[in-house]
């Protein structure tokens, strides 16, 4: 039976048909579809990795492989500090314990190249008070099986032998407690995120009903997503990292946009239509946002692919499909439970009787709903050019700290102080001269000859900044040798490679230990070397990342600019939206140095600055922050395009946009910061860097940018904010997009959605109904839409 007849408000297009037609078999499948999640994605915390940070095609990573397979004993990632207990480590008791200890350690399996300072007397495996030394050894294979090993074998060596206390750390150790801590956290997160999130939006919707149905849809985002990322191990390495994007992102973006479906759908119902109706134009209008939003975020975390660092690439695994998969659960899942509830949604109102209270006083006084956030839009647009200089002035301000970044690798200070890798590692910053892993390793390749390696030696040793350099021709310092080869330098010979260890004056990566990797990259020995290390592998970190930042971000930015040119067929908008969004995230890097590079508050937020940033964690963040943005952008831009198409009093459309959104964008901003401060609890610095860091950006974003500066811009602009040249709106009549109704030669009612006053009640924004009555002709078009 077909449509054709109703009237246009009412039409039923075919992808409503599609989804609401049996919607108990569409919630069955959905449920399905979520048992076989939980079945797929189980155990996929014990499959992520901790690192991804190098770009494995770099020089770095290849002489790291390299060393690893020639010479194990090269590249330590097991390291046990063991302290005499108040003897010396020259004391024949602690000495005979520590042989024992290391000779064990030998024989496990998967565990190579042992060394300590009892077997070779190298200073650097001594502490300089000589109450500590270290026992070092290599654990093989890959991240996942050397953390599997690192579980088995550290319960026999961790504790009290004998007159020893032995505490284990290492690389290895690092990412493996980062790992644990991360999931724990994350549970915690959790744990604290959903019942006040909850709360939140039985506030907002003040149906527990309707509260409900965004976190369904969350769910069916986290458990959907980790399936994903299980399959995704099989193939690839996978962040340990990524699930914390998984559960803000799955909880946030799903939340937003059942808020604007749930919503609209309810605006529908109060205006007097009937369920099927009133889902199919929640479909036609907030719908079709929601696809929108879902894009732009997608195309944003996109962007990290172009990136070697599975870190950063684990990132856009699991926010494109979080993405995606909330999007498609609030667009088929959804609707099926609207249909099935019809006005039932409004159930179990919680907040009835304050909200009869704040409407009574509201209609005494006249008062629309949304008026709030209308007499605020006006208040800004009449003071535009004040508001958009003192805001843009305000942002850039916060901004500033950013120009004072120092990027660095990841490293043990971001795992709480009291972990136990981390404190061996401190141990060893504080009282070694000189530990494994914290100098630059030089691998040489093609049969390279005594007396060439003895003058390369020299050569390095000379460079500025160098305090020491061991090879197998012997040690060298200042450009001179200062003792004969012994066994242990023959031991860096073998096969016809060799490798030398640089030991740098400086910490193992301020700026002085990088321009050291380069200049020793520089040398033309006649053999061929690739060098590793901290510094080394930063350095190719930041080059890897500083060549192909620009790639991404053209991607972000052409694709944005295309689908904001499609949403509003202006030419002008879709800048101001790169600008502006741009904008909205100085606060959060101003506050990434100030805060964690520079260890203002870090006190209260309990971490450890170790005075730089993570490299890739300012791209990371730009992604994620930029499409978050872009959400509310669209749903402020959809509402403003509607009502300009409806009535082309531009002023006024600015006005609507804002009283009908900016209760929902500031709801939907205050919910996704509370899932972004939760993951910002947590004890690991980088995560907490991100939970923050986002949390700030959102809610800058929302209270802000959209709530002063787009007002302010677009006031300033007029009515050449919808311009754009003939070709380009001849494509935009053919393939754009917009909430607004669209059926050829209908009336086009605006449906907005209310919205609250900054301050106002949560009831406004619970669902209010439209009360201006949609006039005029639609326009026919050929629009690309869900219908």
């Amino acid at each position: 039976m077909t449509d054709v007849n109703r009237p246009p408000g009412e039409r039923i297009g075919g992808w409503t048909r599609l989804v609401t037609a049996r919607p108990r078999l569409s919630l069955l499948v959905a449920l399905l579809f979520t048992a076989l999640a939980v079945v797929a994605g189980s155990g996929v915390a014990d499959r992520l990795s901790g690192g991804g940070w190098e770009d494995p095609a770099s020089q770095s990573s290849y002489a790291t492989k390299a060393l690893e397979k020639r010479f194990p004993a090269s590249q330590p990632n097991l390291l046990l500090l063991v302290d005499g207990g108040g003897k010396k480590v020259d004391d024949p008791a602690v000495a005979t314990e520590a042989r024992a200890l290391a000779k064990k350690l030998s024989g496990e399996e998967s565990v190579t190249g042992v060394t300590s300072y009892w077997d070779t007397g190298a200073s650097a495996l001594r502490s300089k008070d000589r109450g500590e030394a270290i026992i070092a050894a290599r654990i093989t294979g890959d991240e996942t099986a050397a953390g599997k090993a690192l579980e088995r074998i550290a319960p026999d060596y961790r504790g009290q032998h004998g007159p020893v206390e032995v505490s284990v750390g290492g690389p290895v150790a690092v990412k493996q407690e980062m790992q644990t801590t991360i999931q724990e956290d994350l549970l915690r997160a959790e744990m604290m995120a959903l019942p006040v999130t909850l709360v939140l939006l039985v506030m907002v919707f003040g149906s527990a009903v309707a509260a409900l149905l965004p976190l369904g849809i969350g769910v069916i985002a986290i458990l959907g997503t980790d399936a994903v990322l299980r399959v995704l191990t099989e193939f690839t390495d996978v962040s340990v990292f990524a699930q914390n994007l998984t559960t803000a992102l799955g909880l946030g973006l799903a939340i937003d946009y059942a808020l604007f479906i749930v919503r609209r759908f309810r605006e529908e119902l109060s205006a007097g239509g009937e369920t099927l109706p009133a889902v199919a134009a929640t479909l036609r209008t907030a719908g079709r946002t929601v696809l929108f939003s879902a894009l732009t975020v997608a195309v944003s975390l996109a962007a990290m692919m172009v990136f070697p660092q599975y870190f950063l690439r684990s990132f856009a695994y699991a926010g494109i499909a979080v993405v995606l998969i909330a999007a498609a659960a609030a667009l088929v899942v959804l609707p099926a439970a609207l249909v099935l509830l019809g006005d039932r949604v409004n159930k179990w109102d919680l907040t009835r009787l304050l909200r009869r209270g704040r409407r009574a006083d509201a209609a005494a006084k006249g008062a629309e709903p949304g008026a709030g956030w209308g007499r605020f839009a006006r208040l800004v647009m009449r003071r535009a050019p004040v508001f958009a200089l003192a805001t843009v002035a305000g942002l850039v301000a916060l901004g500033l700290p950013f120009l004072r970044v120092e990027f660095g690798t990841a490293d043990d200070r971001q795992l709480p102080s009291s972990a136990e890798s981390h404190v061996v590692q401190q141990h060893i910053r504080d009282g070694f001269a000189g530990g494994p892993g914290g100098g630059v390793e030089i691998l040489a390749e093609g049969k390279p000859g005594a007396a060439a390696l003895a003058d390369y030696s020299a050569k390095v040793s000379a460079l500025p900044g160098v305090l020491r350099v061991d090879s197998p021709a012997g040690r060298f310092a200042d450009g001179h040798q200062l003792g004969k080869p012994g066994p242990a330098e023959a031991a860096r010979a073998a096969g016809g490679a060799a490798y030398l260890s640089v030991q740098p004056k400086g910490e193992p990566v301020e700026p002085a230990t990088q321009d050291l990797v380069r200049d020793i990259r520089a040398q033309s020995p006649p053999f061929q070397t690739s060098v590793t290390g901290t510094a080394a592998v930063l350095v190719d970190t930041k080059e890897s990342l500083g060549d192909r930042t620009p790639w991404a971000g053209a991607i972000i930015i052409a694709v944005t600019l295309l689908l904001v040119f499609l949403l509003t067929g202006s030419l002008l908008i879709p800048l101001q939206a790169v600008l502006l969004n741009a904008l909205s995230l100085t606060a959060m890097f101003g506050a990434m140095v100030w805060v964690f590079q520079e260890g203002h508050l870090s006190g209260p937020l309990a971490f450890t600055s170790s005075g730089d940033i993570e490299t890739t964690l300012p791209v990371l963040m730009f992604c994620v922050a930029f499409g978050l943005s872009m959400d509310y952008g669209v749903f402020l831009l959809s509402r403003i395009k509607e009502e300009y198409e409806r009535t082309g009093n531009h002023e006024a459309a600015v006005e609507f946009g804002l009283r009908r959104t900016g209760g929902l964008i500031t709801a939907a901003a205050l919910i996704l910061a509370v899932v972004m401060v939760a993951i910002g609890t947590s004890r690991v610095t980088n995560t907490k860097m991100l939970g923050l860091g986002i949390a700030l950006a959102v809610l800058m974003d929302a209270m802000v940018v959209r709530s002063l500066l787009v007002p302010a811009v677009m006031k300033l602009t007029g009515r050449a904010t919808w311009w754009a040249p003939g070709p380009l709106r001849r494509l935009h009549t053919r393939f754009g997009l917009s909430e607004g109704e669209s059926a050829p030669g209908s009336d086009t009612p605006s449906g907005g959605a209310s919205g609250d006053a900054p301050g106002g009640s949560s009831g406004d924004a619970a669902g209010e109904a439209d009360t201006d009555a949609a006039s005029g002709k639609g326009r026919r078009r050929d629009r690309v839409s869900i219908r």
